[in-house]
């Protein structure tokens, strides 16, 4: 499986990289803004996508939108620092599958990984 890591934070990128290689991931491209995140989507056939929602260029949830807009099904998890109850709501309302706060546990995103990936499949 081919996963995308969004996120301004070449240091948060990687630690998703990380997270992902646990769980079981290790072919992953790499996006730095929402944009970069869609024109990927658009090309790509990813089996996961983790998101950031705070990016230049375009929000990570405007991203998702896009994705979900041009047909994409492919899992999407949010992962951010906007804990409002709000802001979770939005972004599954937008298309995402969960969210993740920062800062977390590695397990703790491996859990959320396995749990989108079974709902997935």
């Amino acid at each position: 499986m081919k996963a995308l890591v969004v996120d301004d934070s070449a240091v948060m990128r990687k630690v998703l990289i990380g997270a992902l290689a646990r769980a079981g991931i290790s072919d992953v491209d790499q996006a730095a803004d929402g944009q970069e995140a869609v024109n990927s989507c658009n090309a790509n056939d990813y089996g996961l996508v983790l998101m950031d929602w705070n990016m230049p260029n375009m929000l990570g949830i405007d991203a998702v939108r896009a994705i979900r807009g041009a047909g994409k099904t492919m899992p999407i998890i949010m992962v951010t620092t906007e804990a409002e109850k709000s802001r979770v709501i939005e972004a599954l309302k937008a298309g995402a599958n969960n969210y993740i706060i920062k800062p977390f546990e590695p397990a703790h995103i491996v859990t959320k990984i396995q749990e989108v990936l079974g709902a997935a499949g």
